[in-house]
């Protein structure tokens, strides 16, 4: 399970290099296979155990270990995604020896939502099923030595017992699933206990632990959301510790997104907000807070969200839908079938775009710029900075026309007095930032402002470098690539993305179908996975840090002086 899986990484080989956790060169701070033979799948993303799980089980049937035990462990709010109803329903179908153990603490990051939160609750509270439920449990545990056809009579009982107490019969017994709990998930001698009895039950279970998030240490448990990554705090106390900061500072994006919308909201009536189970991940929860009955926090569920956001679209309103980029990548169909085809008004916020950090390759938002640039009639834009985010966020509901992305990184932007007017942005129209002679940088969105410093450095090289902010990858800007393209024959592009089928790329496809010829070097997120660090020591290493464009664009320029001096 994802950051849980501390404990787990602590107690097989991994306590004396656990300090170097989710930082650069250190280990993942997930489960990850090629770290320890412990860690048995690789995982980041939500509500994916139960399918693996059952794949595993599956090849152990084929490859005859039945001996073998597969556990499944996923959490409440992981319960919320589609996959993990899937792999319910395919399980409970194919009678494989599965146990999947529910972790119940009715929080992700931020409350669960939804029905099956509530649905969990009355399990929870239902204080005569649970008296019933354990007596049953016991009796069962004592009939080991009584016949088949006995013991089936008494599962028979048992379920009829069952659907009398509960509101609603089981639902995970309804997917054959045989159902264990609740029980107390910090009585560890007592869960030992039945995790030993549940080894010798065949078929797929479902064991339902309660537990509370941030147990046994106050702090955390008053604050769930706060304390899901709190980063630095006083062990005693549990302050969290921030770093001091010299005067005012830039703004989160996250932040710009959730001030911005909020604000745009109370002029334009139409503007809705969604989200999947990051409501404070996302700053959504700003406009939440004052508008509960115009923000929607859909669950872990991303492929709902879009196609929730088109059936708002056709309602007439304007669906501001905000999802990390990493977890995009699950709603690619949606995307395609129930928005863009329709060409419905569905504004896309990739928030924690590009190389986000300690998170690592799960969560680098990495592919987005490559999977949208090839659906018709997508709008794709990357502002510069928080002006920029802002004004795009504003131009998009104007006069909303088809779907259209807007991505931004993870982390603080440049500007501290970034609440400007708001100003339209023409759409797919790039800008020039600089003039220079020798070559010209494309850069596309935020890690722009790396380019403006290796540029500063070259000009005390005598290095002319003229630098444009594209703006948009869709429509790409032609009438200000045709004016590149005739004033240089080397150019340098720039984007915190995969560079294969982003900016580097329509940019060579330009030049190649109007017959320019020039030198292009692409510097991006090369086609490899990147593992984790801070996005600094992230961007040095693949290159486009202000270092490594710099001397992108010195070689380049050297290799263009000693070809003419040839």
């Amino acid at each position: 399970m994802g950051h849980q899986a501390y404990g787990h990484k602590i107690l097989t080989g991994r306590r004396e290099v656990f300090h170097t956790n989710r930082k650069y060169g250190g280990i993942s701070g997930f489960p990850k296979p090629s770290e320890s033979e412990y860690d048995a799948f690789g995982v980041g993303h939500s509500s994916t155990s139960i399918s693996a799980a059952l794949g595993m089980a599956a090849g152990n049937d084929y490859n005859e270990e039945s001996e073998r035990q597969v556990i499944a462990v996923i959490g409440d709010g992981s319960l919320s995604g589609g996959i993990a109803y899937e792999a319910l329903n395919n399980a409970g179908h194919a009678g494989k020896n599965l146990l999947v153990i529910l972790i119940d603490n009715n929080i992700s990051i931020d409350p669960s939502v939804g029905a099956m939160k509530d649905y969990l609750l009355d399990i929870t509270a239902s204080k005569s099923y649970n008296k019933v439920k354990n007596d049953v449990w016991n009796l069962l545990g004592l009939m080991n030595k009584i016949t088949p056809h006995a013991r089936s009579y008494a599962q028979k009982i048992e379920n009829a017992i069952k659907s009398i107490l509960l509101k609603q019969s089981n639902l995970f017994e309804s997917l054959n699933f045989r159902y264990f709990g609740p029980v107390d998930g910090h009585d560890v001698h007592h869960l030992t206990e039945i995790l030993k009895d549940m080894k010798d039950i065949p078929g797929p279970k479902l064991l339902h632990v309660i537990t509370q998030k941030g147990k046994g240490f106050a702090k955390a448990e008053e604050n769930q959301t706060e304390f899901h990554a709190p980063g630095k705090f006083n062990i005693k106390t549990g302050e969290i510790i921030q770093k001091v900061q010299d005067g005012p500072q830039p703004p989160l994006y996250q932040d710009v997104f959730g001030e911005t919308i909020l604000e745009l909201a109370r002029t334009n009536k139409k503007i809705i907000g969604i989200t999947p189970a990051m409501p404070t991940g996302s700053s959504l929860k700003i406009m939440m807070d004052e508008m509960p009955e115009r923000t929607y926090d859909v669950g872990i569920a991303e492929q709902h969200a879009v196609t929730f956001s088109a059936g708002l679209a056709v309602s007439g309103m304007i669906p501001f839908c905000n999802i990390y980029s990493s977890f995009m990548q699950r709603a690619y169909d949606q995307v395609i079938h129930d928005v863009a085809i329709q060409n419905l008004p569905v504004i896309f916020f990739l928030d924690r775009a590009g190389l986000v950090g300690s998170d690592g390759a799960t969560h680098h938002g990495a592919y987005d710029l490559a999977f949208f640039r090839c659906i018709p009639g997508m709008t794709i834009a990357s502002p510069l900075n928080e002006l920029e985010m802002r004004n795009m966020m504003y131009t998009a509901q104007l006069r909303p026309e088809g779907p259209m992305v807007i991505r931004y990184p993870r982390g603080r932007g440049v500007t501290v007095d970034w609440k400007q007017p708001f100003e339209e942005i023409e759409i797919g129209k790039g800008q020039q930032l600089k003039d220079g002679t020798d070559l010209a940088i494309l850069s596309l969105g935020p890690i722009g402002k790396e380019a403006s410093k290796a540029i500063e450095s070259l000009e005390k090289e005598q290095i002319s470098v003229a630098h444009f902010d594209m703006r948009f990858l869709k429509p790409l800007d032609n009438k200000l690539l045709k004016t590149i393209f005739s004033r240089f024959n080397r150019i340098i592009t720039l984007e915190d993305a995969s560079i294969v089928g982003g900016l580097g790329s329509a940019v060579i496809e330009y030049m190649n179908d109007n017959s320019y010829k020039a030198k292009v070097l692409r510097l991006g997120i090369p086609d490899r996975f990147v593992e984790h660090g801070t996005q600094e020591e992230l961007y040095a290493e693949c290159g486009y840090d202000a270092a490594g464009i710099e001397l992108a664009a010195s070689n380049l320029v050297r290799s263009k002086i000693l070809t003419r001096a040839m």
